[in-house]
């Protein structure tokens, strides 16, 4: 193990939940990688927007105030291992996701230390900024499309807030097994940017009927599966979109109401967190082929949205995420 290891990192915290100016870079202990730990120098980082629910105090679970972390998907460059570590070394470029809950292990900062489980290589060819765009995004698309919604070629998906990190990834994930996908948007503003992404077909929510523009497109059958990431009241109507014995799954709640099931039976609706694929190796293995084998080939190539320079520029790509005006990820590069 590297004797070299910095003693302080500069990482972004928050003392209170709040909009994005509650976000600050302050100097942090690092400690040195322990048994079984790696240490990364990051170069970019990926948001997500469980992050800004988090902030904002509205995600599944609350803060660890004051000095909660946050950030869940770094990518950059391993400075060291701790002992029995024998999978990476010193100068291995890699992608890394935190071991357990955010405020403690949230990966915004210059460096940090993970357990050796939740870090991968990073495919070859694929940068920094790529990298820190890729895990999360297509592991979620891939874990809940294929993993628990069993999509088959042929089958028609329908992916709400197709224009965000995780949607944008499950039009290629989806069209990558050959299914049939059908992307919802609120305005026709992104229309045709998402089929410019490789939607086969796009929804406008704001002024056409999702069950009915379904039921056409798949000729009064319904979609196989749905990939939703609002929830709320507007489930049940979603999920008449559904085919008969179809999925729905649910990955996030935008909406912050409570969801109302679908009652068009038989349908299974499932409750998809991407934590799980993580914490079961046999899952994440298979992800981590799918995504490697996708990134080095070209047929998975992450949408980024957006970059920022600098930890300190974090308030404001929370400010463009809440904003819904981009397609795809955004990233913070990270400076050294």
């Amino acid at each position: 193990m590297s004797t070299a290891t910095p003693l302080t990192t500069k990482a972004v915290l928050f003392h209170t939940t709040g909009d994005p100016d509650v976000l600050t870079v302050e100097e942090v202990p690092l400690p040195a990688p322990g048994p079984g730990e790696v240490l990364i120098r990051v170069e970019a980082l990926g948001l997500n927007r469980a992050e800004a629910l988090f902030r904002a105090g509205t995600y599944f679970y609350r803060p660890t105030l004051p000095a909660s972390r946050n950030g869940y998907e770094a990518a950059g460059v391993v400075e060291a291992v701790g002992a029995g570590v024998s999978e990476f070394t010193p100068g291995d470029p890699v992608m890394a996701t935190p071991e357990k809950e955010l405020s403690g292990h949230g990966l915004y900062a210059e460096r940090v230390v993970v357990p050796a489980g939740q870090v991968l290589h990073r495919p070859t060819g694929v940068d920094a900024v790529n990298a820190a765009a890729a895990w999360l995004t297509y592991s979620t698309a891939y874990g809940a499309l294929l993993e628990k919604g069993g999509l088959r070629p042929g089958d028609h998906v329908v992916i709400t807030g197709a224009s965000s990190g995780v949607g944008t990834a499950a039009l290629q994930v989806a069209d990558r097994i050959g299914a049939i996908t059908i992307a919802t948007t609120r305005t026709a503003a992104k229309k045709q940017r998402l089929l410019g992404l490789g939607a086969a077909h796009v929804i406008t929510t704001d002024d056409e009927d999702v069950v009915k523009e379904v039921g056409r497109i798949t000729g009064g059958k319904g979609a196989e599966v749905i990939f939703d990431a609002i929830g709320g009241p507007g489930l049940a109507t979603l999920g008449e979109a559904a085919a008969h014995d179809g999925t729905l799954i649910v990955y996030g709640w935008l909406d912050g109401q409570p969801a109302v099931l679908p009652s068009n039976w038989p349908l299974a609706v499932i409750g998809y967190n991407n934590l799980d694929l993580s914490a079961e190796p046999a899952r994440r293995r298979r992800a981590a082929h799918f995504i490697g084998s996708g990134l080095r080939s070209g047929a998975l190539t992450p949408v980024v949205g957006a970059t920022f320079d600098g930890l300190e520029r974090m308030a404001d790509a929370h400010r463009l995420m809440e904003s819904n005006a981009h397609t795809g990820k955004i990233v913070v590069k990270v400076r050294h």
